[in-house]
């Protein structure tokens, strides 16, 4: 299997130099070549996964640890309204 490694390289909007693209080219032929041997492996009796690890993930309460500190932020502001910094308009 061979690659064009210019066109791959146009593809991907990378500039390559005529010794990048002599030296790439079995490197990518090689991963390819790779990716194909893994296509034929044999999978239908493994289950899919989610992860590789069979354990859960212990999870904490949902609850809020900070309480609401906006009036107190904010009371340094020069200007405020609704809870929400005011400030002069740049664009006309």
């Amino acid at each position: 299997m061979q690659i064009d490694v210019r066109k791959v390289a146009s593809l991907a909007r990378i500039r390559l130099t005529d010794d990048e693209a002599e030296a790439l080219g079995p490197q990518l032929n090689h991963i390819l070549e790779y990716v194909d041997s893994l296509r034929k492996l044999d999978t239908s009796d493994v289950p899919p996964t989610a992860h590789p690890h069979d354990a859960a993930m212990p999870l904490r309460a949902d609850i809020a640890a900070n309480p609401n500190r906006r009036e107190a932020l904010q009371q340094p502001a020069p200007a405020t309204e609704s809870g929400l910094y005011v400030v002069p308009k740049v664009i006309e």
